[in-house]
């Protein structure tokens, strides 16, 4: 059985709201509790922790199981295996992106610029073992300080220049910052210890989970349509008719025409319906999907 950290804090509802669509509900008995529960076979313990400091734990062995973002994991220099990345993030399912921010006003277009700053260059960030790693690499001389929060508010005052996670840059445009470089794009994976991943049994239980959670996620992008359609129209309709793979066709009874279904990108339904029904479709029906399984 498993041991699993889920992230407490602004990937928090993402998380558990993904959970519980990948039938993974997680039980506590208020949102402030740190312990939880899920009624699975495979699962024994689940903490909700730091995202920060997911990466520590799992690399030590006090849980088998976490999710974190791949910043965290670079940030905190630890050996974790990787499950593979889970396509949600706290607001879109867009990554978010470790990026450099300067002033507006400021001179320089490039990370490669700030060698010609005066020495040492002034960084504020949250990740500050991330960001020396990149500013050494350049040869900048750089003197970083860990930022408990505000970060885009130190620019010119307290620093030069700010080392933060966006997803859109809307924050960071709001306080007069551009972005001169993107450090790391980072997105939110499921990583496990070693050690369990070297365990078949343990492994297999990994697996299994990571299948309901990225099959749930790629059915929120998708929907299921059905319809019908008379012999002689049926090609017009598959025409305009988008598929996962291959659409289904069956026969109607009577030879009245056939039923047709696929699965489609939700975010185009909105014109593929009414051309369905301009190429002969009828009794078209959109239906919502729970996960998608290959």
């Amino acid at each position: 059985m498993l041991n699993i950290v889920l992230p407490k804090g602004s990937l928090e509802r993402a998380t558990l709201d993904l959970f519980a669509s990948a039938d993974l509900t997680v039980h506590r008995s208020s949102d402030v509790d740190y312990r939880a529960t899920i009624d699975d076979p495979r699962i024994d313990e689940v903490r909700i922790l730091r995202p920060q400091e997911i990466p520590v734990y799992v690399a030590e062995g006090r849980f088998d199981l976490g999710i974190t973002g791949r910043d965290w994991v670079e940030e905190r220099g630890v050996k974790v295996e990787s499950l593979g990345e889970l396509g949600y993030s706290k607001a879109t399912s867009n990554p978010i992106r470790v990026v450099l921010a300067v002033a507006d006003s400021s001179p320089y277009e490039s990370i490669d610029d700030l060698v010609r700053h005066p020495s040492p260059l002034r960084v504020s960030t949250e990740y500050p073992e991330l960001t020396s790693r990149a500013l050494a690499e350049r040869g900048i001389d750089a003197d970083v300080s860990l930022s408990y929060g505000a970060t885009e508010a130190k620019v010119p005052d307290i620093a030069d220049c700010v080392v933060e996670i966006t997803e859109t840059g809307r924050a960071l445009r709001a306080a007069g910052l551009k972005v001169i470089h993107t450090l790391l794009i980072s997105r939110t994976e499921l990583v496990a210890n070693p050690a369990s991943f070297a365990d078949p049994e343990k492994r297999h239980a990994m697996g299994q989970i990571m299948t309901l959670l990225a099959g749930t996620l790629e059915a929120r992008e998708k929907v299921l349509v059905k319809l019908n359609v008379a012999t002689d129209q049926l090609a017009s309709v598959l025409g305009v008719l988008p598929s996962l793979r291959s659409p289904t066709v069956s026969e109607l009874w009577g030879g009245a025409g056939y039923a047709v279904e696929t699965v489609v990108e939700k975010r185009a339904i909105n014109t593929l319906i009414p051309a369905l029904k301009d190429n002969g479709a009828t009794d078209i029906i959109e239906l919502a999907l729970a996960k998608i399984v290959h």
